[in-house]
């Protein structure tokens, strides 16, 4: 339980350093320092080894890389929990699971009902199918012991679900043409790391090594970089013995490590890069474009929908239970909270419409404005509950 706690209390601070960080790039470019923050978002970083080269704007390193770190420790988080955590047996996954299906499920069919004659909007069908739990559990926090445990219990193990969910949806619908000579580096790095943890190699340096080759010919073969960090988390030994004959986990060390660097430093400055949307020239038509719409109503409307409707129908099915001293009025709050899709859904709108602007970033706003409806909303609706 303390670690659940050190846990909740990590997500809650970053969820306010990053309420932070949008709001100084929303004011950036919409400032007179707009030209300079758009030249940082802007300037190419290239780093060469021989004929190997790699060149991106500082904001595909942001989003290409720092983010395939934060991939890294989803997937150190989810092996974690299905080997010995919340989701290792049936019992404890069946309620989050089901929820997590229903909270991707009805999102995007209402993207799609909304966007089902356009061929390029329906690319982004996946943007509200997200959710963010450093923000929802940073709303939850304000709640304290008003809320019970077991529910923010629920909302991790929904979001460790969604999160895999959405590494799924990029490995198979947001992968370009492939190069057959990278994927082959890819799989020779695959099999170096899976000897590696078989035969017990125990140093922190071999996995990083071989995990940038790997990282670095996922980014050259067409299929989206960050999964590189989610493989590697998969191959990195959760229990391990040292030198010494002690045990110890390479894989919880690492996560613990990272969590701040990521929770403070990486998904803060990924927000700061990707929420800096311009307002000028944006109006209520363009807001009601079936993009738009379909992505607030996909977060507000259908994550509640189905999250709190495949519970319900679970729960009445007994497939799964209600949380230990929680209500359904207190569900459905959290339900409503899991609409809050901010960085994973802003994340999957730039792979969809790869930074296009050609919704003058009303499809960004989108993913803001739904997001803040669903906090605000989930939020007073979980602290009414708890008065009462």
């Amino acid at each position: 339980m303390d670690n659940i706690k050190d846990f909740i209390k990590k997500e809650s601070s970053a969820g306010i350093i990053l309420i932070i960080a949008t709001i100084v790039a929303l004011f950036l470019e919409n400032s007179p320092l707009s030209t300079l923050y758009n030249t940082i978002l802007h300037t190419h970083v290239e780093i060469r080894f021989g004929n190997l080269q790699i060149a991106k704007p500082f904001l595909l390193w942001v989003n290409d890389g720092l983010m395939a770190i934060f991939f890294f420790l989803i997937g150190l988080e989810v092996k974690r929990e299905v080997l010995e955590g919340h989701l290792s047996s049936l019992k404890q996954i069946a309620l989050p699971g089901i929820a997590a299906l229903g909270g991707m499920a009805i999102p995007a069919l209402i993207f799609i009902l909304f966007n089902q004659s356009e061929s390029f909007s329906l690319k982004g069908w996946a943007i509200p199918t997200a959710t963010d739990i450093a923000f929802a559990l940073g709303i939850l926090s304000l709640l304290g012991k008003q809320v019970p445990s077991s529910l923010k219990i629920f909302l991790m193990a929904l979001a460790i679900i969604d999160d895999l969910g959405a590494i799924i949806i990029i490995a198979i619908f947001y992968t370009s043409d492939l190069s057959v000579a990278s994927i082959i580096v890819s799989a020779i790095s695959l099999i170096i790391l899976f000897i590696m943890n078989r035969v017990g190699v125990t140093k922190k340096a071999a996995y990083i090594l071989v995990g940038v080759i790997l990282w670095v010919s996922v980014l050259k073969s067409g299929v989206h970089a960050t999964l590189a960090g989610v493989a590697l988390a998969f191959l990195i030994p959760l229990n391990s013995k040292d030198k010494d004959g002690n045990n110890f986990s390479m894989a919880k060390e690492l996560e613990h490590d990272l969590h701040y660097w990521v929770a403070f430093l990486i998904l803060p400055l990924f927000a700061f890069v990707n929420a800096g949307v311009s307002l000028k020239g944006i109006t209520v038509d363009d807001m009601l474009n079936s993009v738009p719409l379909g992505i607030m109503l996909g977060l507000f409307l259908g994550k509640q929908i189905g999250v709190f409707g495949f519970s319900y129908i679970a729960i009445k099915l007994k497939l799964a239970k209600l949380p230990d001293k929680s209500s359904w009025m207190q569900l459905y709050g959290l339900s409503v909270l899991t609409g809050i899709g901010f960085t994973m859904s802003l994340f999957i709108d730039s792979l969809a419409y790869n930074d296009a602007q050609i919704y003058h970033y009303a499809d960004k706003l989108a993913v803001i404005l739904g997001s803040t409806l669903s906090g605000i909303v989930g939020y007073l609706i979980l602290r009414s509950k708890a008065k009462g």
